[in-house]
């Protein structure tokens, strides 16, 4: 469960359960490596089980292998790169990239504070709010819009709410209720910080000039392509040795998302591209003996509807029902297409050597 951990031990008429209360962490793909192989060196008799709870206990003490100033920057990177998937012209990415690194800021600071960190999503975008309103009136007309929802597009629960579907699915009823009711929350948190940022930008910069994004050059989109799935090589924390193969996810699954959006519509894309993320996942953990979540975490990663979602609950927030709802049901039929296309590449791929392994010490 997102918040608990039960574990049953003994006997099935003698056991005696356990409950733990956990805080759900942040994604961090280079301990979610490590701590794998060591229970498959415990599993596979390489290693002791008190050797396997001294490394775990060194994993978890372990530092991020990227300094502050590095996250601050992919932050930045990241929210300038997405700005131009949504749309966005040369000003749009130039604030983006600016709210980007001052969120990367406030993450840092907000790990160190732990009140601070229980309302970040709210505060976050509050200030990102307000200081595109102040930005906008520095460089000129633009759209500021595009530009805050690109600065805030590290917060929105995306892929909680693609992990929600995906146990929903697989009859995981307890933990996806528990992580939709988390994805929804948090984007009421991020779109009641905006709605308030936003007027209260507005009352000491004055309205913006607002004008339609300008035209990038044709190899824009490819080099934003790039420098996001670099960026979530940092954000996600993800070991440097699988830093190439991240990022050829994260190419596959856009270029993949766009070619099937061409062919099929918006929806079936987004299928198209989660299967082919999903396939070239498994591959790779068959060909390098590595957790298929290390490649396919950052490669749907840009393919997740958070975006959608909080375009959703503004529209409602400002009661403007039927867009809130219509844009609702978008972000559903997105959601079900990606869960949809993991599941089937799923039931597809071949299945690593290692799963052999593990049923035949089980019992």
């Amino acid at each position: 469960m997102p918040t608990q951990i039960m574990a049953a031990f003994g006997p099935e008429e003698r056991q005696r359960t356990h409950l733990l209360r956990v805080e759900p962490g942040e994604v961090n793909l280079g301990k979610v490596a490590s701590l794998e192989q060591v229970s498959l060196d415990v599993a596979q008799g390489r290693a002791s089980p008190q050797e396997g709870m001294a490394r775990i206990e060194r994993i978890v003490a372990a530092p991020s292998p990227y300094g502050p100033a590095l996250v601050t920057l992919a932050h930045g990177i990241l929210s300038g790169a997405v700005c131009q998937f949504l749309g966005g012209g040369g000003r749009e990415i130039v604030v983006a990239t600016v709210l980007g690194l001052g969120l990367g800021l406030l993450a840092i600071y907000a790990a160190s504070h732990v009140r601070v960190g229980r309302v970040f999503e709210s505060l976050a975008a509050f200030l990102v709010s307000t200081a595109a309103i102040g930005l906008a009136r520095l460089v000129g007309p633009m759209s500021v819009f595009v530009a805050t929802l690109a600065g805030l597009i590290v917060l929105l629960p995306g892929l909680l709410l693609t992990t929600a579907i995906t146990e929903l699915a697989t009859r995981h009823l307890a933990s996806g209720t528990l992580r939709m009711a988390s994805a929804f929350m948090t984007l009421l948190g991020i779109v009641f910080g905006v709605a308030l940022g936003t007027r209260l930008g507005t009352m000491l910069f004055g309205a913006p000039l607002v004008a339609p994004p300008a035209a990038l050059p044709t190899w824009a989109p490819l080099v934003a392509i790039v420098l996001a799935a670099s960026c979530s090589v940092v954000i996600l924390r993800a070991d440097p040795r699988d830093a190439p193969w991240i990022v050829a996810a994260g190419v596959l699954g856009v270029l993949a998302g766009r070619f099937g959006a061409a062919k099929l519509g918006q929806e079936l894309g987004t299928f198209v591209a989660a299967f082919g993320v999903a396939m070239a996942s498994a591959a790779y953990e068959r060909w390098r003996n590595r957790p298929a979540p290390v490649v396919l975490v950052p490669g749907i990663l840009l393919l997740v509807p958070g975006s959608i979602g909080y375009l959703s609950v503004s529209s409602l927030m400002e009661r403007n029902t039927v867009a809130g709802i219509d844009t609702a049901f978008t972000m559903v039929l997105t959601a079900v297409s990606l869960v949809a296309g993991l599941l089937i590449a799923g039931v597809l791929a071949p299945e690593p050597k290692r799963s052999t392994t593990h049923r035949q010490l089980m019992p």
